[in-house]
């Protein structure tokens, strides 16, 4: 059941590689023909970001390799945040996905029904959508201030449970094949998170997107169905 006041919301999250935007574009074009309806991306594209930087002339591939090793020292649990630059850039990417949350949430108040592709957690800090200044250790005050006020950003993102989450699982080979360009590392890690996530208590229904797309998108239009009481 929608929160009082806003529209309805779907979520659709998973490892890279899943099917989230492909399922998220379908689902947007089937919905479109009986409400009104739009789609956000609640994802930071940092790595679309990293790439036009590695484009600049001269300095572009050492400045985003030092920007992605000082990034990925703040994600590390135990570690250290390496220092208030770092922390900032981390926040000012938090900022950007609260942004377009509350771009969301404007929708939904006018009535129109929302699917999302990713959405935000704080079950795993530093990665997967979750909170990027909470996994590693903060220190001095600058950094524990930017810490503490991305938390709340999170925790108020949470707060919003979805209607219903579309958690697609893949393996790690099939996400890899789909997304060679992103570490496999970092790959396992979200395959190994992505049945463990719970969305402060929202509904859920688990699909295998190794499964025949057309058998994919059916499931997920009657779990749609369901919970939208489309006929």
């Amino acid at each position: 059941m929608a929160e009082a006041g806003l529209a309805p919301m779907i979520a659709v999250v998973g490892c890279d590689g899943s099917g989230k935007s492909t399922l998220s574009a379908d689902l947007l074009a089937w919905l479109r023909e009986s409400r009104e309806v739009d789609t956000v991306y609640l994802g930071l594209r940092s790595g679309e970001i990293g790439n036009r930087i590695k484009r600049w002339p001269l300095i572009g591939r050492a400045f985003e390799r030092q920007l992605s090793k000082k990034a990925g020292q703040a994600r590390e649990k135990g570690g250290k945040i390496p220092g208030a630059p770092t922390a900032f850039v981390i926040y000012m990417f938090s900022v950007k996905r609260m942004r377009a949350f509350n771009r969301m949430l404007a929708l939904r108040r006018k009535g129109v029904t929302i699917v999302t592709d990713r959405y935000p957690q704080v079950e795993v800090p530093g990665f997967y959508d979750g909170p990027g200044l909470s996994a590693a250790r903060a220190e001095g005050w600058l950094v524990s201030l930017l810490a503490r006020r991305e938390r709340a950003m999170y925790e108020r993102m949470i707060s919003h449970v979805p209607d219903l989450v579309i958690r697609l699982n893949v393996d790690v080979d099939t996400a890899f094949a789909r997304k060679p360009d992103h570490k496999r590392a970092s790959l396992e890690a979200k395959v190994a998170v992505t049945p463990h996530l719970r969305f402060n208590g929202a509904k859920i229904i688990d699909l295998c997107s190794t499964d025949p797309y057309p058998v994919v998108l059916e499931q997920a239009k009657a779990a749609v169905m369901g919970v939208l009481s489309i006929k």
